[in-house]
């Protein structure tokens, strides 16, 4: 458990940073109630990316991955980065003697974006490929349900797994993995590598919820807050790992559900 930094300049830190992940969900729902909306949902904005095939093909096809890099970042800092302030939180204050404090803990969230960016775009590609076999094989067409159903039950799985624990674990102990990674000379880099390393081990507990989101719909605020404060309470709440092992059955009921007909099926 942990609680906002009673330190003055911590305590202004903590504010502009908790103002950053504010300003990230305003922007998301300003966008998710716009005619721009289908440019944050996932399944639409493949739909587009799929379908330009215009005379301006390149020019378009780069416009909307770029549209959709922009809200995936916009994701992570509002889903993702809550989670991770207690090491943010932790290494600006170790940091703040030093001169270039700011920038290393702007490289070290830079890191640990940079992680998150790159499974985007491995989800998002992995997606499109996914529905173009679905578009193209009668019987995946005829059987969707199962892309849906598989994910859930992909999700509930993995929350069994011992690589979840380890790296919740990992992500669960700040201080011990500060220690453990940072090394005082070649400080920029070393700042950023301990973004990439937080970023993977962060990658390794929250990597299936975040394609549950896919499944569920990438563009819904409501279902980015849910997800969110699920592992932010993993990850940051005393009482959080208890909840991994019943949401693991609740994923699990939720595939099965899918696969019965009995829970309608995602996209």
């Amino acid at each position: 458990m942990w609680t906002a930094p009673r330190n003055y300049h911590n305590r202004i830190f903590f504010i502009l940073v908790a103002a950053l992940i504010a300003l990230a969900w305003l922007a998301l729902w300003v966008w998710s109630a716009s005619p721009y909306a289908p440019y944050l949902d996932h399944e639409e904005l493949g739909h587009l990316v799929l379908g330009s095939i215009g005379e301006h093909f390149v020019l378009e096809y780069a416009l909307l991955l770029a549209l959709f890099a922009f809200g995936w970042t916009l994701m992570i800092v509002a889903m993702m980065l809550p989670t991770s302030l207690p090491l943010i939180l932790l290494f600006y204050r170790l940091t703040s003697r030093r001169s270039n404090s700011r920038l290393l803990v702007f490289l070290l969230i830079v890191g640990y974006l940079g992680v998150w960016t790159l499974f985007g775009g491995l989800a998002f590609f992995n997606d499109l490929f996914i529905h173009e076999m679905v578009e193209h094989t009668a019987w995946l067409e005829a059987n969707a349900w199962i892309i849906g159903a598989g994910t859930v039950t992909l999700a509930g799985i993995y929350q069994f797994t011992p690589l979840k624990y380890k790296c919740l674990d990992k992500c669960r102990s700040p201080l011990s993995f500060i220690t453990e990674h940072w090394r005082g000379k070649r400080e920029a880099s070393h700042a950023f590598r301990l973004g990439v390393r937080h970023g993977l081990f962060c990658l390794g507990c929250c990597w299936s919820l975040m394609l549950v989101m896919f499944a569920v719909g990438a563009g819904s605020p409501g279902w980015m807050l849910a997800l969110g404060a699920v592992m932010a309470t993993e990850k940051n709440v005393s009482w959080g790992r208890r909840i991994s092992a019943p949401l693991g059955v609740l994923l699990l009921g939720w595939g099965a559900a899918i696969a019965f007909g009995v829970a309608p099926a995602l996209h």
